[in-house]
């Protein structure tokens, strides 16, 4: 017996994702929250990242909610951030100049043809405190990747 789907991609054309990164020092620990609402229902989605820039985590956070959103057959999906940087560059209206931004961008330029139409939106950053707090659970469970080194740090300090 196959269990039913949440999202059947014949009935679901719409979503809404808010999403965040963020990083503990630039660069530092970071990680991202995608709060996606979808025919009613909440999925919530984050991922801590090991050491990155913030603006490394916001684009992580858009690749997911895209990825997501490519997998469960989204035919639109309309985009809320608080990173102006991120907004204005997938919408055209900045360049992306950075290296790694732009190996991100080119990702997620190819996700959202899939999908066909995506909007961008810049929010204030009270307007997406799910995302953000998503984004600072995955930061918070993040395991430290080598104690011992931390340790001889502050020893050696």
């Amino acid at each position: 017996m196959s269990q039913p789907q949440l999202f059947n991609p014949k009935t679901v054309v719409h979503a809404v994702a808010n999403i965040d990164g963020g990083s503990r020092g630039n660069p530092g620990p970071a990680g991202y929250g995608v709060r996606i609402e979808c025919n009613g229902t909440i999925i919530e989605l984050k991922e801590a990242l090991g050491i990155a820039t913030n603006n490394i985590a916001e684009y992580q956070g858009l690749l997911s909610a895209l990825q997501w959103s490519v997998e469960k057959g989204i035919r639109s999906l309309h985009i809320r951030s608080d990173s102006e940087l991120l907004v204005k560059q997938m919408q055209g209206k900045y360049r992306v100049r950075n290296a790694k931004l732009q190996g991100l961008h080119g990702e997620a330029t190819v996700l959202a043809k899939k999908i066909g139409q995506v909007e961008y939106e810049h929010i204030p950053r009270e307007s997406n405190k799910e995302a953000d707090r998503l984004a600072n659970k995955a930061m918070d469970d993040a395991p430290i990747e080598n104690p011992d080194n931390i340790v001889n740090k502050v020893l050696i300090l």
